[in-house]
């Protein structure tokens, strides 16, 4: 077991249960991946939102933990990347996070898109937040 410094992964496990109103022993029993069978355990649970030290989570405990929490498995890895082997996404210059962790976006193989694809993309983005402003009443 690692002593982690950052607390990402723990803060977002705590937040992300009290959002859906559920206890430990209710993640415990909603977070089990069908696949592999791994099944995150009210006691690891406990210790991670309790900041106590704990192994990084494995790729079967994140997909269950993913289907749990209902959190894409790329904001689970983040937060534990971050929490637990001191990885910084906010220094990297391929990722754009925001402060409260709910948007998240891997701009890695940006280079693999075709000119179109990324004018659509941005277009996309655009309108959505010209939306946002005018619902805003900006």
């Amino acid at each position: 077991m690692s002593e982690q410094r950052r607390s990402d992964f723990t803060d977002l496990l705590r937040e992300r249960r009290e959002e859906l109103g559920l206890s430990l022993r209710e993640m415990e029993a909603r977070c089990v991946d069908p696949e592999s069978g791994a099944q995150a355990k009210f006691g690891w649970l406990s210790k991670v939102e309790n900041a106590k030290p704990v192994d990084a989570p494995k790729v079967g405990l994140l997909k269950a933990l993913s289907i749990g929490y209902r959190l894409p498995e790329e904001i689970l890895k983040a937060a534990a990347a971050a929490q637990f082997f001191d990885y910084d996404p906010a220094a990297d210059a391929g990722v754009v996070w925001s402060d409260d962790r709910s948007t998240r976006i891997i701009v890695a193989h940006v280079e693999e898109m075709s000119e179109e694809d990324r004018r659509q993309l941005a277009d996309i983005a655009e309108t959505f937040a010209r939306r946002r402003t005018q619902r805003n009443g900006g």
